[in-house]
């Protein structure tokens, strides 16, 4: 039997069409959650910051006016530099809700990455926050006048074809750089399948993410899933400890929990008590859920985890779905609606049970419009009818999905996928290190940290190390322990192995 999944194509994308008057006028059920309904909560140590259905609307629709306003046209791109607060994705929904193309980024980046951004992408302007990172524009609004624009009266929903582009992530590649990629309108409605057989999300469902606002997978699975189905979501305000999160998902009744897999296990380290009596089940994505620590929650919680497999270009497809048996080791099973498939070599499905690379149909409604400015990239990723994942897998007899890595160096911080290459090019220009080479290293049971190797004429401080990555990189894209090395190993034909790094480590952390 081939790795092959198909048992139909989902419901098309309805057009005309626009992805904010599907978030926020609850999806394809086409109805409005009870006006006073709490959209969002913002939770602190002592309360919440609420925002009924209504007042989440307003703020939307009144953003779109003020944007449109200040000059700007459909189609602009407009990069967003704003802070860990409900701004962020209002300002995300209203531009998208007048058809302007919202880049969202981290309030991490330093002022280096985000030129390159902008110099790729030249957006018409820049919604910026104070004390965020960022070159200077000649359009910039700022985060007190997104305020403003909240109270002016509601736009109209640009409404038109499903196909066209709505909003860019950005996501590193295996070439080192960075790449803006282009998602279309219907990208949202692609997302009921995960919503049904991933979530097994409800319209009383109360959900805590514990990312940021700006972090894609909270933007995602945090606020515009829950937002669509007339659900409440849970944000932790900015700042939050991992250890006071028990205490916020018990008091606040959230019936799901997502978050990257290191959360999970921060919070088992802790000695906070984990009785949360409404909680269903949790939701893992951004790196590979262990078996142990599956095991560990559950026994200390009474719920399940359930992991998700996908990626900038394309909406989670594969997942773990409540109320269905899951083989262990196993991601789970390609979501209905979905063709997903496991090729050889030849571009075509190997038998089951026989490892090569996870693809998905480059019809999926989830899958990216292509890489900006970059169409040789994004035709290296198609082959015939399929997109290339770049991971490694295989497809049981049941077909379920077996993850077996990537087939590039990737490393994974903290649930973000980290290029190598990006950090050693943003690093090399120290003018005491001679070469560098990073990898992710296991530190501890289902613990890895980047590694920086390096050759070097004299000793370096591992000080000036850390001063240097940080004016040049995000926290989670910075190195946490630096090695010195006589040579760093080689191949016959002069090739870094790069594989061959973390068995030179000495566990000198810093």
């Amino acid at each position: 039997m081939q790795s092959l999944f198909d048992n139909g194509p989902f419901v098309p994308c309805p057009t005309p069409f626009n992805l904010a008057a599907h978030v926020l006028n609850q999806g394809a059920a086409g109805h409005l959650a009870e006006p006073k309904r709490p959209a969002l909560s913002v939770l602190g140590p002592h309360g919440s910051q609420d925002w009924a259905y209504t007042e989440l609307r307003a703020a939307v629709r009144g953003t779109g006016t003020g944007l449109l306003a200040a000059g700007l046209e459909p189609g602009d791109r407009v990069l967003l530099r704003l802070g860990n607060t409900p701004i962020f994705p209002i300002a995300y929904l209203g531009a998208i809700a007048v058809g302007l193309v919202p880049i969202p980024t981290s309030a991490q980046l330093t002022e280096p990455e985000v030129r390159r951004m902008m110099d790729e992408l030249s957006p018409a302007a820049v919604l910026r926050d104070d004390g965020i990172a960022c070159p200077s524009h000649p359009r910039e609004i700022t985060g007190d006048s997104l305020r403003d624009m909240q109270s002016a009266p509601p736009c109209d929903f640009a409404f038109g074809p499903p196909d066209r582009p709505a909003y860019i992530v950005y996501t590193s590649g295996t070439g080192g750089n960075p790449r803006a990629v282009v998602h279309a309108h219907r990208a949202i409605w692609a997302r009921q399948m995960m919503i049904r057989h991933w979530y097994d999300l409800r319209p009383n469902d109360r959900l805590l993410h514990a990312g940021a606002f700006n972090w894609t997978f909270t933007l995602g699975t945090g606020l515009m899933d829950p937002w669509s189905l007339g659900a409440t979501a849970l944000i932790p305000e900015d700042g939050t400890a991992i250890t006071a999160l028990p205490a916020l998902l018990k008091h606040h009744r959230a019936s799901q929990f997502a978050a990257a897999p290191g959360v999970y296990r921060k919070m088992l380290l802790s000695d906070t008590s984990l009785d949360l009596p409404d909680l269903r089940h949790g939701l893992c994505a951004g790196e590979k859920l262990s078996e142990t620590l599956a095991t560990q929650w559950q026994m200390a919680t009474g719920t399940r985890l359930y992991e998700a497999f996908g990626m900038s270009e394309c909406s989670t497809f594969i997942s773990a779905t409540p109320g269905q048996v899951q083989t262990p080791g196993t991601l789970g099973r390609p979501q209905p609606g979905r063709r997903v498939a496991i090729l050889g070599k030849n571009g075509q499905p190997v038998p089951r049970n026989m490892p090569g690379v996870i693809a998905v149909d480059r019809q999926d409604p989830g899958l990216m419009l292509g890489y900006h400015g970059a169409p040789d990239a994004t035709d290296a990723r198609i082959h015939n009818r399929w997109f290339l994942t770049g991971d490694q897998g295989e497809m049981t007899d049941d077909g379920q999905i077996r993850y077996l890595g990537r087939n590039d160096d990737m490393m994974n911080a903290g649930g973000y996928r980290v290029s190598p290459l990006e950090v050693e090019t943003a690093l090399a220009p120290h003018p005491d290190l001679i070469q560098i080479a990073v990898a992710a290293v296991e530190i501890k049971a289902d613990t890895q940290i980047i590694v920086a190797f390096y050759t070097s004429a004299k000793d370096v401080s591992t000080e000036a190390l850390f001063a240097f990555a940080k004016t040049r990189l995000a926290r989670y894209k910075q190195p946490r322990a630096y090695q010195r090395l006589e040579v760093l190993p080689t191949g016959a034909n002069g090739k870094l192995l790069r594989r061959a790094l973390p068995d030179c480590y000495k566990g000198h952390q810093t």
